[in-house]
């Protein structure tokens, strides 16, 4: 990709997520680099970008050596508990969290590697079983059990919406999003520190942050549509 290309599309993603913030503080930018080279996403730090997520463990570990020189390594997509192992120790937040075998094995294997691991608790607000996450009525009870092991740093929650263009649809879960954030937030759970509301993509980033999302995680608006 031509670098002044990747540089207007990242400012235009920058001043979208500052004109949907108004006044609230911005929410942090995750470049979401799966299916991308190297070599498009390298000159994204020196445009200022930190931070970057990738779905599948296997092309993560063929990036790792050169976006962890770079970036702060964010896994954003399904995770398989066999798969924990090779992720534990290289990435910053694992955003899918989302049922009760994954959290032991990230517990266990952050048990043997001596770290403790930050995850976000994976929502599914429309209740696409195909997307992961679990109900939000269900949120709660596995944060209150999972905080109780000591490799887990509970930080937050995550979501996927539904690829709508019903934008009242989207404002009502996002919102809703929002209302459990906040809920968890305020209960405080002990040993958890839920501070991170990651939801919004490239189709629906500008009304997440409207919504109160913390963290968006964007990848065709900055890097163009795969063809």
């Amino acid at each position: 990709m031509e670098r002044e290309a990747l540089r207007q599309h990242l400012e235009q993603v920058r001043a979208a997520i500052r004109e949907a913030a108004g006044d609230r503080p911005l929410p942090r930018l995750v470049a979401v680099t799966k299916t991308h080279p190297l070599a498009d996403i390298l000159p994204l730090a020196e445009m200022g970008v930190t931070d970057v997520g990738e779905n599948r463990v296997q092309e993560l570990r063929e990036k790792l050596p050169e976006l962890n020189k770079n970036f702060r390594v964010h896994l954003i997509g399904r995770l398989q508990s066999n798969k924990v192992k090779y992720i534990i120790n290289e990435v910053c937040l694992i955003h899918s969290l989302d049922r009760w075998s994954l959290a032991q094995e990230i517990d266990r294997q952050a048990g043997l590697h001596g770290v403790r691991m930050p995850v976000l608790i994976q929502v599914s607000p429309a209740g696409e079983p195909q997307k992961g996450g679990m109900a939000p009525e269900e949120v709660p009870d596995f944060i209150r059990a999972a905080a109780k092991l000591p490799g887990l740093d509970i930080r937050g929650l995550m979501a996927v919406m539904p690829d709508t263009r019903d934008e009242a649809l989207l404002t009502r879960l996002f919102t809703d999003m929002r209302t459990l954030f906040e809920r968890m937030r305020d209960e405080a759970v002990q040993d958890t520190r839920i501070e991170e509301l990651s939801m919004g993509m490239s189709g629906d980033f500008p009304l997440a942050v409207r919504c109160g999302a913390t963290m968006v995680r964007v990848g065709s608006a900055i890097f163009g549509p795969r063809s």
